[in-house]
């Protein structure tokens, strides 16, 4: 089995060598460059390629893929909007890791909250010059206040645990409550209503596209805090940016930006940053933006190539891909999935 992996950093290699235990089976080659149609080349000759959040796999890269006989793609991570699955299915199957660490995101998330509203970072910086004023550092408490937590699965549900043992009230939405947490599910339009904070943990489809944009957002409290740690075009970030000048949105918290695949990941600290829009976020004081390093823990890590690994082995094998995606995962009564079967 001969694999290429796109988009990959040090850290990305040393993992999936030292999980690799098939080495006389499935040889690695690693990539740095993204998976797009100027690089999809490259993939020619492989059985397999695993790609991960800003690799691109339109209708374009999927058919040259199939071209060159790939027969699997690998995510290394959750989520899959990057891949057009409608133009996969039939031609090349589709796996993910759906699981690699929910605590890794959650408490990033958590972090993010706590280092803006009580300005932990300013603080830092302050103090590494000398200067001990305490003078513009005025925080907040969380206990006592609401949080709106849109999405319930395993991240969000991890988030919700942990608001709870802050002492916060939770609110939430979504479209499978899960009845097992200690939350009080709402109508988007009361969480948007009643939430002092929001944090978004849904995946992202053609329906949520933008969801947070002027109009919802002046469905919110006067000074809402946003956090975003799912998927950055979730967000309008015009419109956000719009609504941080107004002063309607009090500070706003990213690990994800809808145009980020350029970005983030990379060092760009001897450049000049061509995104105007993410240079204003950046220039704001009320903005704390990490770049999609929620994930980046050694569990999370280790479990994504060990179920990536695993995934791959098993679809060669003829075992049973319980990791595998499609257009339409589920929905059908006649679901291969559900018999335990290939999807196609």
């Amino acid at each position: 089995m001969k694999i290429a992996l796109f988009d990959t950093k040090p850290y990305d290699k040393e993992v999936f060598e030292k999980h690799n235990s098939y080495k006389n089976e499935m040889s690695f080659t690693f990539y740095e460059t993204k998976l797009n149609e100027d690089t999809v080349s490259l993939s020619n000759g492989f059985d397999c390629v695993v790609v991960f959040v800003n690799d691109t796999l339109n209708s374009n890269v999927i058919n040259q893929l199939y071209k060159y006989g790939v027969k699997l793609i690998a995510l290394r991570c959750s989520g899959f909007n990057n891949v057009d699955v409608k133009e996969a299915f039939g031609k090349i199957h589709v796996v993910n890791v759906p699981n690699y660490s929910p605590y890794a995101v959650a408490e990033h998330t958590m972090a993010l909250l706590l280092t803006s509203i009580r300005h932990i970072h300013k603080a830092y910086n302050r103090t590494r010059d000398y200067n001990f004023s305490l003078n513009g550092l005025k925080g907040f408490d969380l206990h006592g206040k609401t949080v709106g937590i849109i999405g319930t699965g395993r991240i969000g549900k991890v988030f919700a645990n942990i608001c709870n043992g802050f002492g916060m009230h939770v609110l939430a939405y979504d479209l499978c409550p899960d009845t097992s947490i200690n939350v009080e599910y709402v109508s988007l339009e009361n969480l948007f209503k009643h939430s002092d904070i929001i944090s978004l943990h849904c995946p992202l489809t053609p329906e949520n596209y933008h969801f947070i944009n002027s109009k919802s957002i002046a469905k919110m409290k006067d000074g809402v805090i946003l956090i975003n740690t799912s998927r950055g075009s979730l967000v309008d970030t015009e419109d956000l940016l719009e609504e941080i000048k107004n002063k309607k949105v009090g500070a706003t918290c990213l690990d994800v930006y809808e145009e980020e695949s350029d970005i983030f990941f990379e060092d760009k600290s001897n450049h000049i940053l061509q995104d105007d829009t993410l240079a204003r976020l950046l220039s704001m004081p009320n903005v704390l933006i990490t770049s999609h390093q929620a994930f980046l823990t050694e569990e999370a890590l280790n479990n994504i190539a060990k179920t990536t690994i695993n995934n791959i082995k098993n679809f060669f094998e003829d075992g049973i891909i319980k990791n595998e995606i499609c257009y339409h995962c589920g929905r059908s009564a006649q679901c291969k999935k559900k018999r335990r079967e290939r999807c196609f």
